[in-house]
């Protein structure tokens, strides 16, 4: 989708990639046709594989990608990622493993994570954020969601950056955490407002997921 940051436009794509599952070959094939058509600026990635001898990202999007990976990697090497056209800042992480029930086993599931990206003019820099909450039903998403508000803010201080928040948000739009980073709802007395970049740009029409 297409975000307009400043007098700019950033073209941001967020896919859960499945690792390697399913019929991989075909669908690596279908996946790098789409980012060369899309042309992605920034893209936020889950389920991907990270190991000592293999990097999805890389695989998919090639060197002309800054690629920062998550910390919290399953054993297999799955968890999430953000690559970037331009130039990425130090990758700044917060756990959001805020009950006992957010799975100890996937610890890249539950996070925060947040990178400067040096964009050109006339976009310029901005803060990247890719928020990954829990899948499983309950309230772990609304409190993960009020945790990683502050984070967000606490990094922009009084700069005045924008900001593009993505991520896999295993949930609906009329759900509570997905109301609250839009401005609909607030949460534990917190408030926040993100414009949906979709909403936006495709007025009156449903997303694909």
């Amino acid at each position: 989708m297409e975000q307009v940051v400043g007098s700019g436009v950033v073209r941001v794509a967020t896919p859960n990639l499945w690792g390697r599952s399913g019929a991989w070959d075909e669908r690596k094939a279908i996946l790098i046709d789409g980012f060369r058509q899309l042309q992605p600026n920034i893209v936020a990635l889950q389920e991907v594989v990270k190991t000592d001898g293999y990097d999805q990202v890389a695989d998919l999007l090639g060197p002309e990608f800054r690629v920062a990976h998550h910390g919290g990697r399953s054993e297999d090497g799955t968890g999430a990622a953000i690559a970037s056209r331009w130039p990425l800042g130090e990758l700044l992480e917060a756990d959001l493993r805020v009950t006992p029930r957010v799975d100890p086993a996937n610890g890249w599931i539950g996070r925060v994570a947040a990178a400067e990206v040096l964009a050109p003019d006339p976009v310029g820099p901005l803060l990247f954020v890719h928020h990954k909450p829990s899948g499983q039903r309950g309230f772990e998403r609304e409190l993960q969601a009020v945790a990683a508000a502050p984070f967000v803010e606490e990094l922009l201080g009084e700069s005045g950056t924008h900001v593009v928040l993505a991520g896999d948000f295993d949930a609906t739009p009329d759900s509570a955490s997905v109301r609250f980073w839009q401005g609909r709802q607030s949460l534990s007395g917190a408030s926040v407002c993100y414009r949906d970049a979709w909403e936006s740009t495709h007025l009156g029409e449903s997303g694909y997921t």
